[in-house]
Order: C-alpha cells, then sequence, then structure tokens
C-alpha cells in the first residue's frame, strides 16, 4: 500500500515542489494550504485541501480529510512559513505575534494533530523546514531567526519523543532558494526615521539582490525532503542548497567573532 505523506504551505515554491516529488515517486499527498481553490496541483493520489496553520479547526478538518482519502498517514513536512525581517523595534507587537503564531505556534498544532496517529501505528516521520537561519544569523532578521532557532530545538526534542514509539523527526535546512520568500514570503518593515539602522539596511537588502541569482531551485530542498522521509535513518539535520553547505561548514568551524567578521565582509558592513 502506498504510503501518505502532509505538507503544509504546498501552495509555491519548497512545498509545492515536494509534493510533486513525492506524488511523482508513487506517494499518497495531502497538500496543504490556506487556499486551494488557486492550486494546480493534480494526479490521483493526490488531494489538495485547505489548511491555515493558525487556524486550528482548519488543521483537524486536514488531518481528517487526508485519512478519509487515504486512511493512514505516514509522514508530515512542516514547511509553511514566512520571514519578518526589519529593525525589531520597528515591529508592532501583533505583527511580532504573528511571525510566531505562524511559523512555531503553527508548527507545533500541525504536529500535534499527527503525533497520536504517528503514536498508535509505532512509526512516522516529522520533518520540519528550518533554514540556515536556524544555526547562524544576519542583520534585521531578528523575528525570523528566533522562529527558526526556536524550530531547531523543538525538532531536536522531539527526536527524542519519537524515538520512543518508532517514529522519527528531522531538520531540513535550505540555503537561499528561488520562492517567492522575498515577496508575499516576507514581510519587510522599516521605519526611515529611525536613521541609525539605514546605511547597513541598504548594504544588506543589496547584498541579498546579488545572492538571488546564486540560489537553488525548489527541488532541490524537495529532493533532501525526499530522503529524510525515506533513509531510514536516525540523522537529525539536512542541508538543502550548495550555499548552506558553505555557510554551515564556516559556521561549525569558526567561533562567533570570526564567523561574524565573514558575514561583516561579505555583505561590507
Amino acid at each position: 500500500m502506498a504510503q501518505t505523506i502532509l505538507i503544509t504551505g504546498a501552495s509555491t515554491g519548497i512545498g509545492k515542489a515536494t509534493a510533486e516529488v513525492f506524488r511523482d515517486k508513487g506517494w499518497n499527498v495531502v497538500a496543504t494550504m490556506r487556499r486551494p481553490e488557486g492550486s494546480d496541483l493534480t494526479g490521483e493520489t493526490m488531494l489538495v485541501t485547505r489548511l491555515d496553520v493558525t487556524d486550528p479547526a482548519s488543521v483537524a478538518a486536514a488531518v481528517t480529510a487526508g485519512l478519509a482519502r487515504f486512511g493512514q498517514i505516514d509522514a508530515l513536512v512542516n514547511n509553511a512559513g514566512y520571514g519578518a525581517v526589519g529593525p525589531l523595534e520597528a515591529f508592532s507587537t501583533d505583527q511580532i505575534r504573528r511571525q510566531f503564531d505562524t511559523n512555531v505556534m503553527g508548527l507545533l498544532e500541525v504536529t500535534r494533530a499527527v503525533l497520536p496517529l504517528f503514536r498508535k501505528q509505532k512509526s512516522g516521520v516529522l520533518v520540519n523546514i528550518s533554514s540556515v537561519g536556524g544555526r547562524m544569523t544576519f542583520p534585521f532578521f531578528s523575528l525570523y531567526h528566533g522562529t527558526k532557532f526556536a524550530v531547531e530545538g523543538i525538532t531536536e526534542a522531539l527526536s527524542w519523543e519519537m524515538g520512543t514509539f518508532g517514529g522519527r523527526a528531522k531538520i531540513v535546512e535550505p540555503g537561499a532558494i528561488k520562492t517567492d520568500f522575498g515577496g508575499r514570503s516576507m514581510e519587510f518593515v522599516n521605519n526611515a526615521e529611525m536613521t541609525e539602522y539605514q546605511p547597513m539596511i541598504g548594504k544588506l537588502m543589496d547584498g541579498f539582490a546579488q545572492m538571488a541569482g546564486q540560489s537553488s531551485e525548489p527541488g532541490v530542498v524537495a529532493d533532501v525532503i525526499f530522503g529524510a522521509v525515506t533513509d531510514g535513518t536516525d540523522q537529525l539535520r539536512y542541508t538543502a542548497g550548495e550555499d548552506a553547505r558553505a555557510l554551515m561548514a564556516n559556521r561549525s568551524s569558526l567561533d562567533d567573532a570570526g564567523f561574524m567578521a565573514g558575514i561583516r565582509a561579505r555583505f561590507g558592513l
């Protein structure tokens, strides 16, 4: 019997590419998103349904729909999220809460909905999409990094819990990917009156624009996710993209001062 995977944030980018990879590899796919009516994902083994990670009722409904269609859920990919970028003091409390509600609380809500299924069947793979930004930082990404550092800790701790019944928890850390992260998946907040920040913000944005041409395709991450789900190992972390591998190698080999000096040099800060 074909196995089933549930994926959040499957409307575009990494989530959509992952849904397509698993479908093409013979899996049943529950591809979830906030607005499924706009999706062009198709196939007999593809169920496209609504799930908003900030709406617990929609989470429960999506899981129920997946079970009704395919009978079991064998893997979960928590991919839905976005990045809030800008000086911390420029954000409102509501904007800060939205970042953590989506990237952390939403991830926890979906995970809690699926864990009882994994525990009952004594198997299941959880893959949480973090980022290189879950292990290192860029200026003005304090909120985004805060959520991704949280995802790293949550998933590492869950690997112990899930191991008690035969499940596995894994982290995928993409680098720069050709997605809409710079568009609808990013909320940029700034206040020009905070003049002290503006020179660094300008250099950072210029640097990211130059890096965009070196980004990997979403399919690169999708292939890493497929490997993480199916390799049958207890490996915890997987990087995705050449830039991610290089950044993580530097982060592991350098102390804080040395690594941050490299970031300053890279962006001319």
